[in-house]
C-alpha cells in the first residue's frame, strides 16, 4: 500500500477505441432486448411483456455505460476510489438490474421451439447446475474479492489493459450469477428455498464488510495506491455494497412466490372403497319389515283381548 497506481499506457486512438467499443456493444444489447420484447408482445398480445423488465435491462445497460465510459473509466485507472466505484457499478448494481429483466425468459418466449428446448437442456445440464449452485456463485462473486485485493492480482490487472477487461468481465458475470441465484425471476435448475438464499446473502454481506474493514485498516492487502485512496475505496465498498445487497434482498422478497399448499386428499383405491353400501340398505329394509310385522302382530293381539 501507499504506492502510486500502476499506469496504463494508452494512446488517443486506443482510448477512443476502448470507449467506443463498449458503447456500441451496450447499444447493440439494448436494441436486441427491445426487439425481442416487441416480438414477445406480438407472439402473445394477451400476455405481453412487462415494461418494468424492459426498464430493468435499459437501467442495467445504462449503469454499465456509466462505469465503462468517461468520466468514471479514466478515473478508475488513476484513482483507487474510481476503481471501487466502477467495481460497484459493474459487479453489483448493473447485474441486479439486468437479472430482474428476465433475459432467459425472454429468449424462451421468442426462440423457435427447437432452440428453446436446446436452451432448456443447457440450463438443466450438470455443468449448469454446478455453476448455478449458491455456494459456487458466492465464491465467484464475493470470495474472489479476497483473492483480488489480498494478493498481487489487482496490481497485475491494473498494469495490463487486457487483464483489466477480463476483470470487468469477471465482475459482471459473477455479479449476474449471484443475483440470478438469489433473486432472479428466470427459471433456475437448482435454486434453493428462500431461507438458504437469505443465509447466502447474509454471508455475502458479512464478507463484504470484513474485506472493506481490513482494507480500510491496511491489513493484509496488496494494493499499490495512496493510503487515502485505499481508505476511500474501502468506504465506497462498505456503504455501496450494503446498499446493493439491501436492494438484492428487496428483489428477493419481490420475486418470491410462496408455493401453494397442497391439500391432503386421501384417494381410496378400488379395494379400499366400501362395497357394503348395498348390504347396509338391504339390512335396513329388512329391519323395517321385521319391525312392521311385530307391530302388526301386537296390534292383532290387542284386538283379540279387547
Amino acid at each position: 500500500m501507499d504506492h502510486d497506481m500502476p499506469p496504463h499506457e494508452h494512446t488517443v486512438g486506443s482510448s477512443l477505441l476502448g470507449w467506443l467499443l463498449p458503447a456500441l456493444v451496450l447499444l447493440a444489447a439494448a436494441g436486441t432486448y427491445l426487439l425481442l420484447a416487441r416480438r414477445a408482445r406480438r407472439h402473445n398480445p394477451a400476455q405481453g411483456w412487462s415494461q418494468w423488465r424492459t426498464a430493468g435491462f435499459l437501467t442495467g445497460t445504462a449503469l454499465l455505460g456509466v462505469a465503462l465510459l468517461p468520466p468514471v473509466a479514466p478515473l478508475a485507472h488513476e484513482d483507487f476510489r474510481g476503481h471501487m466505484a466502477q467495481h460497484m457499478l459493474i459487479g453489483m448494481y448493473a447485474p441486479l438490474a439486468l437479472v430482474l429483466s428476465a433475459p432467459i425468459t425472454l429468449l424462451l418466449r421468442t426462440l423457435p421451439a427447437a432452440r428453446g428446448r436446446q436452451l432448456t437442456a443447457v440450463l438443466h445440464s450438470p455443468p449448469a447446475r454446478v455453476i448455478a449452485h449458491s455456494a459456487v456463485a458466492l465464491a465467484l462473486s464475493t470470495g474472489s474479492l479476497a483473492v483480488l485485493y489480498f494478493t498481487p492480482l489487482y496490481n497485475a490487472t491494473m498494469s495490463t489493459p487486457a487483464a483489466h477487461w477480463l476483470l470487468h468481465a469477471h465482475f459482471l458475470l459473477s455479479g449476474c450469477l449471484f443475483a440470478y441465484v438469489i433473486a432472479g425471476p428466470d427459471p433456475a435448475p437448482a435454486r434453493p428455498g428462500v431461507r438458504p438464499r437469505l443465509v447466502y446473502l447474509g454471508i455475502a454481506i458479512a464478507a463484504h464488510a470484513v474485506i472493506s474493514q481490513l482494507m480500510y485498516g491496511g491489513f493484509w492487502i496488496d494494493i499499490h495506491a495512496p493510503i487515502y485512496q485505499v481508505q476511500g475505496g474501502a468506504e465506497i465498498m462498505y456503504y455501496g455494497g450494503d446498499i446493493a445487497e439491501l436492494l438484492l434482498a428487496a428483489a428477493l422478497v419481490a420475486t418470491w412466490r410462496p408455493e401453494p399448499r397442497r391439500r391432503r386428499t386421501v384417494k381410496l383405491s378400488h379395494t379400499a372403497r366400501p362395497r357394503h353400501t348395498p348390504d347396509i340398505k338391504r339390512q335396513t329394509a329388512t329391519a323395517l319389515r321385521i319391525a312392521r310385522s311385530r307391530v302388526n302382530k301386537s296390534h292383532r293381539r290387542c284386538c283379540r283381548f279387547s
